[in-house]
Formats: structure tokens, C-alpha cells, sequence
């Protein structure tokens, strides 16, 4: 039932969302150039990878040493602006179509994350990810990561279509509204150190350290951005 929901609600959504679609890939063709799309390797079930599609927000933009400029500084008006409507993760709506993620679940990280993962976080890769989830929809970026991966974890022991189309109606009305998004310096933030980075500071092994979800890299010139639920 969660995967016929997954493809109908999809597939539905992009054909009613086709101009938008075309009108934000123009838009940033013009202000960004090419390419449109930000693809980057993710965990998806099991941690298997997969492409996951987001429409670009940053530049490639380097200092005077050649160095790659903070993602603040390559982050695009029109860029900032889909992140803060979430209109940025839209094409994810053909990886759920593919089978990659699903509507909800535990938004993909990054592949270098699963070596770092206790034994109870990795349960998080026991469903697809989703566009959105419940971590998105009980804080999103304002979480601690211990705090987001027990969301995620909780999910995947009480997921159901009734707790699915739950959220995804919570997840548009914090969009509409704007609630739990981030400031632009809380858009790009630290990325996930790991349970054994805590364990050397004092903390305990089920913890890990304050941050967001995503964090911008790049590789000669590939336009990299950080990950929201997420």
C-alpha cells in the first residue's frame, strides 16, 4: 500500500507541478548556468546507493588561493529561495518514482555517515528515505542529531499509511507556513562527526553532536549542497 501511495501521489504531483518544474530549471539555467540538477550519491534501503536529484542552489565559486568558498557564499539568491520554500528538493519526486525513496521516511544522508551510525541509528536504513519524515515535521533543522535519528528510529518501529498521509499533510502546512525553516546560516551547517567523535569529547555512544543535516562539498568544480529531511 506505502509504494502504490508513493507512485500515485508522485506521479500526480509532477504532472500538476510540470510548469513550476520548468519554470525553477529555466530560472536557474539562467542565473546559474548548467547543470540544472544537483545530483549526489546517498544511502537508500539497506544503504544501498542511489542518485538522489535536487535542483541546484549554489555556484562554484573559488578565493583567491583557489580554495572552494564557503556554501554560504556560493548559495544564490534564487537558491535560498527554494530552500526556503523547499521547492529545491522537488525532483525527488522521480527518485521516489524510481524506487529509491519514498514520500516519508528518514531523509538519505551521506554515504560516509554509515560507518558512523551505532547499531540502533543504522535502523533508520531499514526503510526508504523519504522527501520528508517525521523528524522533518517535529523540528527539521532546529534538532540535535541524537534527537533526528531517534525520530527516525521511532518511525521506522510505528510506520503506517494513516501515520504516513499524517505527516505529509504536517509537512505542507509548516512549507505554507514556513515553519521550522531554518535562517540562511542555518541552511548549511556542520555535518555529522559520529558517535565516536562524542565518545572522545565524554559523551556516551548513543550520542552524536549538535549540527544540520547537510553539509556542502565539492570535487574540481562539481557543485555540492547540504541535505533538510529532513
Amino acid at each position: 500500500m506505502k509504494r502504490l501511495l508513493d507512485l500515485f501521489v508522485s506521479l500526480t504531483a509532477l504532472l500538476l507541478i510540470l510548469p513550476l518544474f520548468a519554470l525553477i530549471a529555466a530560472g536557474i539555467r539562467m542565473s546559474m548556468g548548467a547543470p540544472v540538477f544537483f545530483r549526489h550519491t546517498r544511502p537508500g534501503l539497506k544503504g544501498e546507493p542511489f542518485s538522489l536529484l535536487k535542483f541546484r542552489s549554489m555556484v562554484t565559486a573559488y578565493d583567491d588561493r583557489g580554495k572552494m568558498l564557503p556554501g554560504q557564499k556560493r548559495l544564490t539568491p534564487l537558491g535560498r529561495f527554494l530552500r526556503d520554500l523547499s521547492l529545491d528538493e522537488l525532483p525527488q519526486l522521480v527518485n521516489v518514482l524510481r524506487g529509491d525513496m519514498s514520500l516519508v521516511g528518514p531523509r538519505p544522508l551521506l554515504m560516509e555517515y554509515l560507518e558512523l551510525y551505532s547499531p540502533e541509528q543504522k535502523r533508520r536504513l531499514d526503510v526508504r528515505p523519504g522527501i520528508t519524515g517525521w523528524a522533518q515535521v517535529n523540528g527539521r533543522n532546529a534538532l540535535t542529531w541524537e534527537e533526528r535519528f531517534a525520530l527516525d528510529v521511532w518511525y521506522v518501529d510505528h510506520q503506517s499509511l494513516r501515520l504516513d498521509l499524517k505527516i505529509l499533510w504536517m509537512t505542507l502546512v509548516k512549507v505554507v507556513r514556513r515553519e521550522g525553516v531554518t535562517t540562511e546560516e542555518g541552511n548549511l551547517a556542520a555535518h555529522f562527526a559520529g558517535n565516536r567523535k562524542r565518545e572522545e569529547q565524554g559523551g556516551c555512544l548513543s550520542e552524536s553532536p549538535k549540527g544540520e543535516e547537510h553539509r556542502a562539498n565539492s570535487n574540481q568544480g562539481r557543485i555540492a549542497r547540504n541535505d533538510r529531511l529532513q
